[in-house]
């Protein structure tokens, strides 16, 4: 299953680790830092580092080929992964899983534990349009293509004046798609074009503060048995402390607003010295109301910081932002 959706269930080297990868070119991208840390198995004779572990886990992936022309049918994959994910993970047929912290829920399956990120990535969105022409250049009734309701309604906010559709597939359909003028301008996140070595695509990158990301966009993350000691040790090695400290953030106004899918809801925090500043933007269902709060709080409290601006932006909503 893994190999068809996108990811690995192997044991490429005798008596090291198992592991599933849902997007393994977002997730080498975020190993720059620990490719030449050692990795120290009991269970193998072999000195390894970690680089050597995922270098394996690249060749194996790029061995799997994707049915791209059907993306409706690759979509209904991805939309399984996580669960299919928890069960081989909490199965012990993977010691690892690793994840776009993006798309994962904002609860923790019992048995499981998501406490290790890599240096995050470029959290910001991008414009990916026909002759590079910038946002507010676009032709009255232009279509944009987006996979998430949350871009739809911050990008109408800024323009209106624009049509905005549903778009699905991965990276290269989408842009294909732009080619064959279904569409006049993409928008994705930066970390996935990067991740692709797509950039030439791109046209313009939107600050932080014009889009608000989704919560934990260009982080990855990695997820273990909750009581498997061993692994947890392994991940210690490899997380990220100033990326920690904004996911806990970000991702606590999401378990605060206990949203779904349909949530059209972005949270990105800047970590300065030992404070930490987040900005969170809600809106309703129809995307006709915005909510909006921001608020700074000592690095050690940027879970509370979270609780805090999640807590704000409900009682903004009034639960406007949720199916009745």
């Amino acid at each position: 299953y893994f190999q068809q959706v996108g990811g690995i269930d192997c044991n490429p080297v005798s008596g090291e680790i198992t592991y599933g990868l849902e997007r393994i070119a977002m997730f080498v991208l975020g190993l720059d830092n620990v490719m030449d840390l050692p990795f120290n198995n009991p269970n193998s004779e072999k000195s390894l580092t970690y680089g050597d572990i995922f270098r394996q886990a690249e060749r194996e992936y790029s061995r799997w080929n994707f049915d791209v022309a059907n993306p409706e049918v690759l979509l209904s994959h991805f939309q399984d992964y996580e669960k299919e994910c928890k069960r081989i993970l909490s199965e012990k047929k993977i010691d690892i899983a690793v994840h776009a912290l993006k798309d994962m829920p904002s609860d923790e399956t019992e048995g499981l534990l998501t406490n290790c990120f890599l240096e995050r990535n470029d959290p910001r969105e991008v414009l990916i349009s026909k002759n590079k022409i910038k946002f507010k250049d676009l032709k009255k009734n232009s279509i944009i293509g987006t996979s998430s309701f949350r871009r739809e309604f911050q990008l109408k906010n800024k323009r209106s004046d624009l049509n905005y559709k549903l778009i699905r597939g991965n990276v290269d359909t989408r842009i294909n798609k732009l080619n064959q003028n279904l569409y006049d301008a993409l928008v994705l996140s930066c970390a996935g074009i990067n991740s692709l070595n797509l950039n030439e695509h791109i046209s313009e990158i939107f600050s932080i503060d014009e889009i608000i990301p989704s919560a934990g966009q260009g982080v990855i993350a990695l997820q273990c048995k909750s009581d498997d000691e061993y692994i947890k040790n392994v991940l210690k090695k490899i997380n990220d402390e100033k990326t920690f400290k904004s996911v806990q953030a970000e991702r606590n106004v999401l378990k605060v607003l206990e949203g779904d899918c349909e949530t059209a809801v972005g949270a990105i925090s800047v970590i300065n010295n030992e404070n930490i500043t987040l900005k969170g933007e809600l809106f309703s269902l129809d995307g006709k109301e915005r909510f909006y709060c921001k608020s700074s709080k000592d690095i050690k409290h940027a879970a509370e910081l979270g609780i805090e601006i999640g807590e704000n932006l409900k009682k903004q909503s009034m639960g406007s932002y949720k199916k009745k």
